[in-house]
């Protein structure tokens, strides 16, 4: 006779692991909330859709930065790094959050692993205002490799149809772009990264900087709001970088031009040009360099924007094709 556990599936971890993670999912419910963790599906009212609402959904996971994490069995920013990911690719449209959904995969379930992770989503939800209304913690031996953690999960937000962003009609020639800063790479380039950390010895503070939690740009975009800084698109500088992501939000015949040298590029980035000798092009397209978020504003409202904590990177340029529509000029180093 062969059991399921000796297969390499142990149920009893995961009703453990079930047990271990209630009051983290409990403390993101929202009034909304009919029926949350635990069930067969989650249930969330949907009275706030009034008209001239839409539903906006993403989803996406941390890659290979969970390895990394695992070295050093910091699972709790990875937590917070997908549920921060997914709200910035929502915001990028101009929707506020409203539910998550995470996903944990693994070849051998440990409870207080799992435990810790949803304990970072919980409070990155929590932060965020958007209920943690389900999940699935899922064991796949001879899937993944002993050891390997895969985290992803789904968001769903609410947005005005009448004030969606990029409002492509809107941005022009001469319109400023701005950059708000990063925590670090967030949650881009860690296969790269983890190449040029294996044989070398690290400081604490860069390794600090690698697994910093990707930041969320929600209360930033509030911010702007609020101070009268209206934005007319914003992109999410995730893999691909400044140069892949600012076109995915600007319209047809109209690039950007970004001046290196704007803004100082933190560390970890210095490091890790350093060991690879990648030229600043594919750097430039593995990490944000700094900027996690980048915002095309009307162009008199650049002094606004900065007291609010924006970096002025470059404006709004007319091309010739699609090819290249963002153009780098200077230097950072």
């Amino acid at each position: 006779m062969i059991t399921y556990r000796e297969s390499g599936v142990d149920i009893d971890a995961g009703n453990r692991t079930v047990d271990l993670l209630a009051s983290s999912v409990a403390s993101t419910a929202t009034e909304e909330v009919l029926a949350g963790g635990g069930g067969f599906g989650g249930i969330y009212a949907a009275d706030r859709l009034g008209p001239g609402k839409v539903l906006v959904a993403s989803t996406d996971g941390v890659g290979t930065k969970a390895e990394l994490a695992g070295r050093y069995g910091r699972w709790h920013g990875v937590g917070i790094d997908v549920v921060n990911h997914c709200v910035n690719d929502i915001l990028v449209v101009g929707a506020e959050p409203l539910f998550f959904l995470d996903y944990i995969a693994t070849s051998r379930l440990v409870p207080e692993v799992a435990a810790d992770i949803v304990g970072g989503i919980a409070e990155a939800c929590r932060e965020a205002g958007c209920a943690l209304l389900g999940g699935e913690t899922a064991e796949m031996p001879g899937v993944y490799q002993p050891g390997a953690v895969d985290v992803a999960g789904m968001i769903v937000g609410m947005a005005d149809r009448d004030n969606l962003w990029p409002r492509l009609d809107e941005i022009e020639e001469g319109d400023l772009v701005v950059g708000l800063p990063s925590s670090g790479p967030h949650t881009n380039g860690y296969s790269l990264i983890r190449r040029l950390l294996d044989g070398r010895s690290s400081a604490p503070d860069l390794l600090d900087s690698l697994l910093a939690p990707h930041r969320s740009y929600l209360p930033t975009v509030r911010s702007l709001q609020a101070g009268g800084v209206a934005p007319k698109a914003l992109a999410h500088i995730t893999g691909g970088g400044l140069a892949d992501n600012l076109p995915r939000v600007l319209p047809t015949g109209l690039g950007a031009m970004v001046e290196l040298g704007s803004w100082d590029v933190p560390e970890p980035f210095v490091t890790l040009v350093a060991w690879s000798g990648i030229d600043d092009g594919e750097a430039f397209r593995t990490w944000n360099m700094g900027v996690g978020m980048a915002v095309v504003i009307d162009s008199g409202l650049g002094s606004r924007a900065a007291e609010l904590g924006c970096l002025e990177i470059g404006s709004v340029i007319p091309v010739a094709g699609e090819d290249e529509r963002v153009v780098f000029t200077g230097s950072w180093r």
